[in-house]
């Protein structure tokens, strides 16, 4: 599998505070990662720096085939590059239909010109209905997006960057919240979604990351503590030590 994403010797530093010490990370083309660790770890700074959030201190962030450097880019430009990323709390428009905010994401992605003075023609309205479907939401699509459940919500905006084509996606805590179906259905949705482009997950839910069966990352004070199985990871002293506890 080649490399997608290749984070390597980075460090940042906030008033004197090490958020990020020597980082070295890898995620292939197709590949689902879990991000793991401890409060204060570094796991949100991590996320910053491949968005163009914060810039490093040192170190080096290559992306694609053509090892695009993503350090000196602007997060509106990384995000044009294919990195897609969503936060813990939703953000959708409340007022707007399941139908409209997806129609809203997906004309986002193009020339705003183009868009301003062109309606949305029948493949966007296809398009529309394959990311209900792949999200799970064909039967609200006429609904307020105010009305959905909070798992709703969360699909509702993952299916909104699906949208937007991401090479990469970085998704932050899907599970906080949910109800067990919910996250169920969640899992399915991202390994799905890893079957065409790389999914970086970050999760305090060690169940939910079980389920999602891939590799794992265990980040310790701003570097990598750990990496591989679930079964690896947890059963590391390091790992048990700083995170999981006896």
């Amino acid at each position: 599998m080649s490399t997608l994403l290749e984070v390597s010797g980075v460090s940042v530093s906030f008033d004197g505070f090490k958020a990020i010490n020597n980082l070295a990370f890898q995620i292939g083309e197709r590949e689902l990662r879990a991000v793991i660790g401890p409060n204060g770890a570094g796991k949100t700074t991590f996320m910053d720096i491949i968005t163009g959030k914060t810039r490093p201190d040192e170190g080096r962030v290559l992306y694609g085939e053509k090892s695009l450097s993503l350090t000196g880019l602007s997060e509106a430009r990384i995000a044009r590059e294919g990195v897609g990323r969503k936060f813990q709390r939703p953000t959708v428009f409340e007022d707007q239909t399941v139908a409209e905010n997806l129609m809203l994401a997906l004309r986002n992605n193009r020339n705003p010109l183009a868009v301003l003075f062109s309606s949305p023609n029948r493949a966007d309205h296809t398009r529309v209905g394959e990311l209900a479907e792949e999200v799970g939401l064909t039967a609200h699509l006429g609904r307020k997006s105010g009305e959905l459940s909070h798992g709703q919500k969360q699909w509702l905006e993952i299916g909104m960057l699906l949208a937007q084509e991401p090479r990469l996606l970085l998704v932050d805590e899907p599970a906080a919240g949910m109800t067990p179906a919910e996250r169920e259905h969640t899992t399915d949705l991202l390994v799905e979604a890893a079957k065409t482009r790389a999914v970086v997950v970050v999760e305090h839910d060690m169940a939910f990351v079980r389920r999602l069966g891939c590799k794992v990352t265990v980040l310790h004070e701003g570097s990598v503590l750990a990496e591989g199985s679930i079964d690896h990871v947890t059963q590391d002293e390091k790992v048990i030590e700083v995170y999981l506890g006896r």
